[in-house]
């Protein structure tokens, strides 16, 4: 049974938020299409962030801690201009998800990428990826983008160099002491004091 708060309204107010869903870009790649998230999407995000099996995701994380991270990484859009995007195949199967968001303690806006088990390892999410990058350093209008990446998850770090990302040191979640690698995507800016 799916929760009350993971269940869709119908009438005006779902009316508006599909009208706010409208606004926001829409990128095709490929083989992906990216497009904004929809409440329905939210299973497809707490399936990556509950398991967080390797701890990069900074869980551990239950359905609610992962609905609510769900939702605030959406309202990014309306906060700062920017936010997540849904990644689809062409036939509209959800694969992942692609960001850039601002979290506290973030130094910089982060490029990030959390993909479904069967979607990794098969160049989505650098097409996607690449796509979000090009667009919020193109028509949004940033001038600079990192990737924060837990140090023992490789997977990310290839996909950061596949990108063309350089490592330019690290920074600690002071919620957490976690330490992350930090890696610039082009342009290269001058880091923040």
């Amino acid at each position: 049974m799916i929760a009350a708060h993971m269940t869709p309204i119908k009438g005006a107010a779902a009316d508006f938020a599909a009208a706010l869903r409208d606004r926001l870009p829409r990128l095709e790649t490929p083989r992906c299409i990216l497009r904004a998230p929809v409440l329905e999407d939210a299973q497809a995000w707490i399936a990556i962030m509950v398991p967080d099996a390797e701890g990069h995701l900074g869980g551990p994380h239950d359905e609610t801690g992962a609905f609510t991270e769900f939702a605030a990484t959406v309202g990014t859009w309306l906060l700062r201009g920017h936010g997540l995007w849904t990644v689809t195949d062409k036939a509209g199967t959800v694969l992942g998800f692609v960001l850039v968001g601002f979290e506290p303690g973030d130094q910089e806006p982060e490029l990030g990428w959390l993909f479904l088990p069967d979607a990794r390892g098969r160049g989505y999410a650098a097409e996607a990826a690449a796509a979000a990058r090009a667009h919020v350093l193109g028509p949004l209008g940033l001038t600079g983008l990192v990737s924060y990446i837990d140090p023992g998850n490789t997977a990310s770090r290839r996909l950061a160099q596949r990108l063309g990302a350089r490592p330019d040191g690290s920074i600690a979640d002071p919620a957490s002491a976690a330490v992350a690698e930090v890696w610039r995507h082009a342009p290269q800016t001058a880091r923040p004091a």
